[in-house]
């Protein structure tokens, strides 16, 4: 549900950082076709050319929408969405996604965006405008606002912004929150604020392939914008049933590392590194949640779904394009290689030491080394 668009058709840029592939017809192509994914979000459909795309889309009978909101693509329902940067008085930035269940109130959204930030055509633009005036301007459009990747350290609400939800924004509007690549239900449900909410876990691809490495299987009466509000809201029995996520070493943010010589240091709030004396020393996601944790571990609200950490293909040593290539003519989606395919089939294509790597990363017995100060972590053991 937090997918980036890296540029239009014509090239204009959208997302600075994504890579150009990432139109939006691209990503609703590898989504549906590569990934199996049966709904997905892609928060930069408030750039003009990106509604230009879909209105295309739309007008061809190639996309079709549903009347309770959503977008449908083959087999792949669209949520429109869009992520902002706020930054308040006193205050660090945050980011922030909106999403909105039709292409009018996703127009209606750029046009109120279009008056509060510089260049509407960008991702991730810093708006003026308050969290909460942001929440309202959501909420009248018949969407709603959710904190991204939470504990990141330079734009993530409690990694940058506050210590607490009620002292930034109304938290009866928050059904969910995203809690980044750097953090899993275990660490996050030790903030008791949190355990009335939804526990996003999305991918914040970049890339086309990085498309489903974080998601979230959710029940719903079918796949639409009525029906996943309801999920997270939990109601009717709607709801998340399990987050898949990557192993939180492997996110950028995880450990508490010095940017200049990416050493990782203890968990304390030392400014300046002990070995190289530079003083951009980046502090980890799991450390921030040890600062402001008021319980234990393993206490959990019965809401909770199953937290199933996953390594994406792309982290596995050995596995590059052309044998990705293979493992997807053989099997399908990624999901189905990451999570069912049978030992002895992925040795068939794969090799055995492929193969085992694979299978013992859906029970967590890989070796990882963490990552920190914007570096993933990375699998080190054979």
């Amino acid at each position: 549900m937090h997918i980036h668009i890296g540029g239009t058709r014509t090239g204009r840029p959208v997302k600075i950082t994504a890579s150009r592939a990432m139109t939006l017809t691209k990503i609703l192509e590898e989504a549906s076709w590569r990934k199996g994914m049966d709904m997905i979000g892609v928060i930069d459909a408030h750039s003009p050319e990106v509604q230009e795309e879909l209105l295309d889309l739309l007008e061809r009978g190639d996309a079709i929408e549903q009347s309770d909101g959503g977008i449908l693509f083959q087999q792949t329902v669209l949520i429109l969405g869009c992520e902002v940067e706020i930054k308040e008085e006193g205050r660090g930035e945050a980011h922030f996604l909106v999403y909105l269940p039709t292409i009018k109130a996703m127009q209606a959204f750029t046009h109120w965006l279009g008056a509060r930030c510089k260049n509407v055509h960008l991702s991730s633009q810093r708006i003026h405008a308050t969290i909460l005036g942001l929440q309202q301007c959501a909420q009248h459009l018949g969407g709603t606002v959710i904190p991204a990747h939470i504990f990141t350290p330079h734009k993530g609400l409690y990694g940058s912004c506050t210590d607490s939800m009620q002292e930034v924004l109304d938290p009866t509007l928050i059904y969910a929150v995203e809690l980044g690549l750097s953090a899993n239900t275990q660490m996050a449900d030790q903030i008791s604020e949190l355990h009335s909410k939804t526990f996003l876990t999305n991918s914040d691809a970049h890339s086309l392939g990085k498309i489903g490495r974080e998601y979230q299987e959710i029940r719903m009466a079918e796949a639409s914008f009525a029906e996943w509000i309801k999920a997270l809201q939990q109601k009717d029995g709607r709801g998340v049933v399990v987050n898949y996520g990557l192993t939180p070493q492997l996110g950028k943010y995880h450990q508490t590392t010095c940017q200049g010589c990416q050493t990782p240091l203890p968990e304390d709030d030392s400014p300046r590194c002990p070995v190289c004396g530079f003083k951009r020393v980046v502090r980890g996601v799991a450390a921030r949640i040890g600062q402001l944790a008021d319980l234990p571990k393993d206490v959990h609200p019965a809401h909770r779904p199953p937290y199933v950490e996953q390594v994406p293909l792309e982290f596995i040593p050995g596995v590059g394009p052309k044998l990705l290539q293979k493992l997807y003519d053989a099997f399908g989606t990624q999901m189905d290689i990451l999570h069912r395919v049978a030992e002895e089939d992925l040795i068939r294509v794969a090799g055995e030491k492929i193969a085992n790597r694979i299978v013992r990363a859906r029970s967590g017995a890989l070796n990882v080394q963490a990552g920190g100060a914007g570096t993933y972590g990375r699998i080190v053991d054979g």
